[in-house]
Order: C-alpha cells, then sequence, then structure tokens
C-alpha cells in the first residue's frame, strides 16, 4: 500500500492475490499518477463483502498448501450439506474443477434430497464425481461387531462406524489417485466435537476447521455470488443440517441453534471470556455450562485434527493450546 503524509491510503494492492502495482507520487504526498491498469484501493462490493473476502483467503490458503505440500489433486465427501459444498466449491477454484473429485457415500439413512443435492453441486462445479453405497460395508462391519460383542453396538457407536467407513473410502481413494483428501468439518463442530475420529475428521487439511457455522453459510452464499450462478444448491442452504447417521436426526438434536453456540463459541474461544460474562450476553447458564463442558472434554479430538486454515482471531491448534488430560469440568 501506498499512504500520505496525511495517513490518506492512497493506493492498495488487491487482498489475497499475487499483483505487482506501480504508483508515482507528485511530491505533495496527496496525489498518486498510477500507470495505466495499475489498481487503486480494489473496492469491497457484493451483498456481503467480508464473507467474500474471507472465501478469498481460504482460496488462496488452500492452494497454497496443496501445492506447497507436492500436491495437485483433492478428494472431497460430498454429503449433500453446506460444510461439504463449500469445501468443494474453495478447491475447484483453487486448483481447477478438473482437478476435484466429489465423493457421495449414501448410507440406508440418507435422503433423497442429499443424494440430489451432492450430485447438483458436482455438475454445477463440474468437477469429477462418483457415488459410492457404504451399506455393503456398513452391513458387514455391524454384522461383525456385533457377533463378536454378543449384542449390538449402543446407538453412538454404530452411527461413527458410517462416519469411519467415509473416511476409510476417501483415503485409499487418496492413496490411490496420489490427491490430498481434504476433510470438511466446520469450527463449531470441531470446538464441541461433533465430529468423529477417523471418520469425517479424517483428511490432509481442514479447510473450513476455523469457520464457524454461521460463517460458512454467509461464505457459500459469497461463493454463489461471486459466481453469478448457483454453485451450492438452494436446498442446503435452507434445509436443517444433518448427519443423516440415524432416522429423522438433525444437529439440533444434541447443540443449541448455531446462531447461539457460535455466539457463546466466538465469546469463550476469541474473545476468553468467563463464564458470568458469557451468560450475561443473554444466554442460558446450563447451555453455556453444556457447551464449555464439550469444548474442553474435546481437545484430545482437536489435537488429532487436521490443520485448519486460520481466518478467525483465534483458531485452534497452535493458536490454542489447552492440556488434554486436565482433570477440569464446569
Amino acid at each position: 500500500m501506498l499512504v500520505g503524509s496525511d495517513g490518506t491510503v492512497l493506493a492498495r494492492a488487491p487482498l489475497f492475490e499475487e499483483v505487482v502495482v506501480v504508483v508515482g507520487a507528485d511530491g505533495s504526498g496527496r496525489a498518486v499518477h498510477p500507470f495505466p491498469g495499475a489498481p487503486l484501493l480494489p473496492a469491497r462490493d457484493g451483498p456481503d463483502a467480508e464473507a467474500d473476502e474471507v472465501y478469498r483467503a481460504l482460496v488462496l490458503g488452500l492452494r497454497d498448501y496443496v501445492r506447497k505440500c507436492g500436491f495437485e489433486r483433492a478428494v472431497v465427501g460430498l454429503s449433500g450439506g453446506i460444510d461439504s459444498a463449500l469445501t468443494a466449491c474453495l478447491a475447484a477454484e483453487a486448483l481447477g474443477a478438473e482437478h476435484v473429485l466429489g465423493v457421495a457415500m449414501p448410507s440406508r439413512y440418507s435422503s433423497a434430497h442429499s443424494r440430489e443435492d451432492a450430485a447438483a453441486l458436482a455438475r454445477n462445479l463440474d468437477v469429477r464425481f462418483a457415488e459410492i453405497p457404504i451399506e455393503p460395508m456398513h452391513a458387514a462391519a455391524l454384522s461383525s461387531l456385533d457377533g463378536a460383542l454378543g449384542h449390538p453396538l449402543c446407538d453412538l457407536a454404530a452411527q461413527n462406524v458410517q462416519a469411519r467407513i467415509r473416511g476409510q473410502i476417501l483415503m485409499a481413494i487418496s492413496n490411490e489417485e496420489g490427491s490430498l483428501c481434504l476433510s470438511t468439518g466446520n469450527k463449531s463442530e470441531l470446538a464441541v466435537g461433533y465430529c468423529t475420529l477417523y471418520g469425517d475428521m479424517a483428511g490432509g487439511l481442514a479447510v473450513i476447521g476455523d469457520l464457524p457455522k454461521t460463517w460458512v453459510y454467509r461464505v457459500a452464499r459469497a461463493a454463489n455470488a461471486r459466481a453469478g450462478r448457483e454453485l451450492v444448491p438452494e436446498r442446503t442452504f435452507v434445509k436443517p443440517p444433518s448427519a443423516e447417521l440415524k432416522p429423522e436426526q438433525t444437529d439440533q438434536d444434541t447443540l443449541p441453534p448455531y446462531d447461539q453456540l457460535d455466539d457463546i463459541l466466538v465469546a469463550y474461544i476469541e474473545e476468553r471470556l468467563p463464564f458470568a460474562a458469557i451468560v450475561a450476553r443473554g444466554h442460558d447458564p446450563e447451555v453455556v455450562r453444556r457447551v464449555l463442558r464439550m469444548v474442553i472434554g474435546s481437545e484430545y479430538k482437536r489435537r488429532q485434527a487436521a490443520p485448519a486454515l486460520k481466518v478467525t482471531a483465534k483458531a485452534f491448534g497452535e493458536g490454542r493450546r489447552f492440556p488434554i488430560a486436565h482433570g477440569y469440568r464446569y
């Protein structure tokens, strides 16, 4: 950037792009005379300029990470949900659509609209697409485990079997094609442990791992706005978020509404506010206590998570260290 003697920013290069800006000054410190074509103060436009800025930051971070780690291609699991949709959009723009493979892995609990939305997203992005149903592997795993244990798996264990089968499939493709597997979990899920070790957490980079769920929706809207057309299907924005690991499941069966959850998480993780101050923001004390308990109890998961691209004031990983074995509870 070029700043005048009075503090006015006279010229600035675009954010998150490599570019050379050549300007000349007339000596007064107030006027600049750019060479033809040199950008001056790039405008932040669009319906949500801040979300568009975050989108461009994630594209740059993803492109740099993948290429500097020696990869050219990426594989992404497509669930039909908003998280995997945004991750696929970022990958297609960062690496080129021809270098991205989207894989849908429906189970006995997958809805028809999820399968349709995953396929529609792949068509909109023009990425390669494959559908690999997990039912045969799921049924075989349950049968073997039930036989070995002498009883059916509990609800949580049975749900996680599906997530881990999907992780195995994606990592097998990653090995076979030499592509980097991108995990699709967001910051809200990582914060409270609403994710499965060796399942949906599998991968080499958590592209949106520092993006709260409410921001995922905003940045996905920005992706559509930048394209000037529908990349992420509209139904993906409006349907209730669900892991679809059991019948009629939604995220809000386990978690508070995301607008409430994200405000609590921002207050605790980024602003480092104590319990009483978070409650004073208008939150139910029991909800705050439960969320903080989940955050603290999920440290062991986050320590094994893929690195995330930092876009908030305080990201998990090296930016926030907390003991795994601590004996501390809210």
